[in-house]
């Protein structure tokens, strides 16, 4: 019997630090940038709360939620919540604008 193949490993940046770091595809990106030392603000883990709201850059992520909670406007503007976005992708983030 073959075994099931293992998902995929990205690399992920943080802008403005720019360190790339692992992103597994079967991991939320938080999980992995804080795994990796980045330190991204969250709070409840489960896309409701918005605290790590952030901007991608380049590349695409999925989500295994329904909707997260995003508009529809700051999806089409790139923003991704990093606790429930899986990495599809070598991505770039960028913090949200003060």
């Amino acid at each position: 019997m073959a075994q099931p193949s293992p998902d995929p490993v990205y690399r992920a940046r943080l802008l403005p630090q720019g360190q790339p770091f692992d992103a597994p595809a079967d991991k939320p990106l938080l999980l992995s940038a804080l795994q990796a030392g980045m330190l991204l603000d969250s709070s409840c883990r489960n896309g409701t709360c918005r605290t790590c709201i952030c901007r991608l850059a380049s590349g695409q992520v999925s989500y295994r939620i329904e909707w997260p909670g995003m508009s529809a406007e700051e999806k089409a503007e790139g923003y991704i919540l990093p606790c429930v976005a899986y990495p599809a992708s070598d991505l770039v983030l960028l913090p949200p604008a003060p």
